[in-house]
C-alpha cells in the first residue's frame, strides 16, 4: 500500500471515486459545443456551470481549494466555494479543478484540452494561489531525488539520461512554447534533446511522462500553480517525481500566496507536498490528445467521451468510455 495512506482512509470510496468521472464528463461535453468557435470565455463558462451543477448530485461536503479564482474574480466554483449535495452531512471532501484546462485550444479547435479535477480528504491538497510555477516532472522508475529543481535543465536531463540508461541527446523534454522558455529550450537542444513543445495544456503535458507511448521524459518550464497541484495529483496516482516552485511577478502576488497560508515563498514542493493522503484525479477528453480522446458526437443524438480516473490509495487507473444519449 502506497506510504502516508492507511486501510482507514475510506473518506474516498469507491462509489465517489467513479462519480467523479459524471462531474468531468458534464463539463467535457458542455465545453465542447464551443470547439472551434473561438470563444474562450463561452467555452470556459460552459464547462464551469456544468461542472457545479453535476458536483451537486454527489454526496459530498467539499470545499473548493483551487478553483477559477477568488469570489470576487468568479461566479462559480471560486476558492473556498462549498460544493456537493451533502452539505454538513457527507464526507469532507477538498477539491481542485480546472474545468476546461486549455481554454485557448478548445476556442481553437486544437489538441489536448481536458476537464480535469482532483479530490483529496480534507487538507489532502495544497492551496496554491494563482500564480506561476516552476515546474519539473519525470515519470515512475527512477531513484527518489533523480530531478532537482535547484540544478540546471543540463544536470537534470544528464542524471535522467544516466539513470536511464541512455545518452542526453536521447532525452524528450516537454515544454510549454512560451517566449519566456527561450533560454530553457536553447539549452535543451544543444544538448541534443528532443524538445515536444505544446501551445497550452500542461497538465496532460506532465501526466504525459508517466506513458512511454508519448516518448516523453521529463516536463520542464513554468506554468501555472493550480495546474501544478492537479498534475502532482495524478502522479501521486501513477508514480513519478515532481518539483515546483512558486514565481511571484509582484508584491501582489507575494500577498496572495501569504493570504492563503504559504510563508516560505522560495520553497521546492514535491509531490506529498502538493498533494498527500488518499486523492482522487479524474479528467475527461474535450478535444482529442495525447492522453485522451475528445468528446465526438455520433448518429442519433449519440455523444461519447473518454475519461480516466486514478486513486492513489490502490494505483489503480481506469479508462472509461462513455456513450451518452443527448
Amino acid at each position: 500500500m502506497p506510504e502516508n495512506i492507511t486501510p482507514a482512509s475510506q473518506v474516498l470510496d469507491r462509489v465517489l471515486v467513479l462519480e467523479m468521472v459524471r462531474v468531468t464528463e458534464a463539463a467535457a461535453i458542455a465545453a465542447s459545443h464551443l470547439i472551434g468557435r473561438g470563444d474562450e470565455k463561452a467555452a470556459d463558462h460552459a464547462a464551469v456551470e456544468a461542472m457545479r451543477k453535476a458536483f451537486d448530485t454527489l454526496y459530498m461536503d467539499g470545499t473548493v481549494v483551487i478553483g477559477e479564482g477568488e469570489r470576487d474574480e468568479a461566479p462559480m466554483l471560486f476558492i473556498g466555494e462549498k460544493v456537493g449535495g451533502a452539505p454538513g452531512k457527507g464526507p469532507k471532501i477538498d477539491i481542485a479543478l480546472d474545468p476546461l484546462e486549455g481554454t485557448t485550444i478548445t476556442a481553437k479547435a486544437g489538441p489536448n484540452s481536458l476537464a480535469v479535477l482532483a479530490a483529496a480528504e480534507e487538507g489532502g491538497l495544497l492551496n496554491a494561489p494563482d500564480v506561476y510555477m516552476d515546474k519539473l516532472a519525470v515519470g515512475p522508475g527512477y531513484p527518489e531525488g533523480i530531478i532537482d529543481l535547484d540544478k540546471t535543465p543540463t544536470e537534470n536531463v544528464k542524471a535522467v539520461a544516466a539513470a536511464k540508461g541512455v545518452k542526453p541527446e536521447d532525452i524528450i523534454v516537454c515544454v510549454l512554447d512560451r517566449p519566456r522558455h527561450e533560454a530553457l529550450i536553447a539549452e535543451l537542444r544543444g544538448l541534443g534533446c528532443g524538445v515536444v513543445l505544446i501551445g497550452d495544456g500542461d497538465v496532460a503535458g506532465v501526466i504525459a511522462v508517466t506513458d512511454e507511448d508519448t516518448t516523453i521524459d521529463m516536463y520542464m518550464g513554468s506554468g501555472g500553480a493550480p495546474e501544478g497541484v492537479l498534475a502532482a495529483a495524478a502522479l501521486r496516482c501513477v508514480g513519478g517525481q515532481f518539483n515546483g516552485r512558486l514565481l511571484f511577478r509582484n508584491d501582489d502576488e507575494r500577498a496572495r500566496a501569504r493570504k492563503w497560508g504559504i510563508e516560505d515563498l522560495n520553497k521546492v514542493y514535491k509531490l506529498h507536498d502538493l498533494a498527500k493522503g488518499d486523492c482522487i484525479f479524474a479528467a475527461t477528453g474535450v478535444t482529442s490528445g495525447s492522453l485522451l480522446e475528445g468528446v465526438k458526437r455520433r448518429k442519433g443524438g449519440k455523444m461519447t467521451t473518454e475519461s480516466v480516473v486514478m486513486r492513489a490509495s490502490s494505483g489503480t487507473v481506469r479508462w472509461i468510455k462513455g456513450e451518452h444519449r443527448i
